[in-house]
């Protein structure tokens, strides 16, 4: 396992005992060459209006090589009136 994946582990494990009722909903899985796209719905708790992250993973002969994230809040509105997912 290459150390992208191991971090990656890692963290997600602590976040796991830290938050025992999460549930993650992926919303859209995108790929293309050596890159995949990962938006999911993370809810910490029931009643939680959660966090939205896009996971952005660089992929080399079946391992992950790079891992990105981008993190967000879901807010109770939206300028445009179409909620985040």
């Amino acid at each position: 396992m290459g150390a992208p994946a191991t971090a990656a582990k890692a963290g997600l494990g602590g976040y796991f005992a830290s938050a025992p009722q999460l549930t993650v909903t992926p919303k859209r899985i995108i790929a293309e060459g050596d890159l995949v796209a990962v938006h999911s719905h993370y809810v910490n708790y029931p009643g939680d209006r959660g966090t939205a992250i896009l996971d952005l993973f660089r992929v080399r002969n079946g391992k992950i090589v790079e891992h990105w994230d981008i993190i967000q809040n879901v807010p109770e509105t939206s300028a445009n009136g179409n909620g985040m997912f």
